[in-house]
């Protein structure tokens, strides 16, 4: 039998309580299930799950038909990396802020018993590849399914993008967003991006205080390859960090180039909610 992993965020599921609810719910459904907890030691995962078969996520993923998280977006963006390769689906449970990502509030959990009987859906996500080129080799290479921010360390960077070889834009500014669809509700639209259909297939580039009127988003069709240029006037102190992840340092004449990825990430669909009303609900405004 294949089994349901559980990966709560430490830091949001306090002491494993949601997480371990929803554990026995799935159970007398008759499921396996097993604790992969992230964002903690191992001392203190034995010390508040006691009994309970804990393991390391990219252990078990292969053999598991479903994930569920128990934390924010940064929780799935985690899980996501390791469930994309095998397909496994994630279904996210809200323990964070906004949480544009996750499927289910914890007022909701009552449907997991859909999700341990098969009565659900599943939305398909597009993935990012970035790789890093340094005196013609690749020196970094990730995948993203929110997005690709490239920033200054407190300073103004010049960058010229590029689309298939055509020029975008070029600007000095604080950086710039390559984002996914799903990463369109994150730091894209904080820097002033669209917010994008999250089942589109889109790349959102979206310039970071750009230095000039003219340096506006684009939206531009999935099959684009984009490439950053940097320090047409000169190299300030850069860095590109993939779905909110460790910051890996740019150099001068360094390349980026982000296509879309053949990983996706599947996620599970429970409730009802419009993607429209989530959106309202989350940035505030009321039906």
């Amino acid at each position: 039998m294949k089994s349901i992993i559980l990966c709560p965020n430490a830091d949001r599921d306090i002491d494993f309580k949601v997480s371990r609810v929803v554990g026995e719910m799935l159970e007398k459904r008759g499921r396996r299930i097993v604790f992969c907890p992230i964002f903690d030691d191992d001392q203190a995962v034995k010390t508040k799950l006691p009994g309970r078969k804990t393991s390391e996520l990219e252990d078990e993923i292969t053999s598991a038909e479903m994930v569920i998280t128990f934390g924010g977006d940064g929780t799935i963006l985690r899980v996501a990396r390791a469930a994309s390769g095998p397909g496994v689906p994630v279904l996210g449970i809200n323990l964070g802020g906004m949480g544009f990502m996750a499927e289910l509030e914890v007022e909701d959990i009552e449907l997991i018993d859909s999700a341990a009987t098969g009565k659900y859906k599943l939305a398909q996500r597009m993935m990012l590849d970035v790789e890093v080129m340094r005196d013609d080799e690749v020196v970094c290479k990730d995948f993203a399914l929110n997005d690709i921010v490239i920033k200054g360390d407190n300073k103004v960077i010049d960058l010229t993008l590029y689309g298939d070889g055509q020029r975008i834009t070029r600007f000095s500014g604080d950086g710039a967003v390559v984002a996914t669809p799903t990463g369109s509700t994150a730091y894209s639209m904080a820097a002033g991006g669209p917010i994008v259909e999250p089942a589109a297939q889109n790349i959102i580039v979206t310039p970071i205080c750009a230095h000039v009127l003219e340096a506006k988003p684009f939206i531009l069709v999935s099959d684009r390859r984009v490439t950053v240029e940097f320090g047409h006037k000169k190299h300030n102190p850069t860095f590109m960090s993939v779905d909110g992840g460790e910051q890996f340092d740019i150099l001068s004449g360094d390349t980026i180039n982000v296509c879309k990825s053949e990983k996706f990430t599947r996620l599970v669909r429970l409730s009802t909610r419009s993607f429209y009303k989530k959106v309202s609900e989350k940035l505030g405004e009321r039906f």
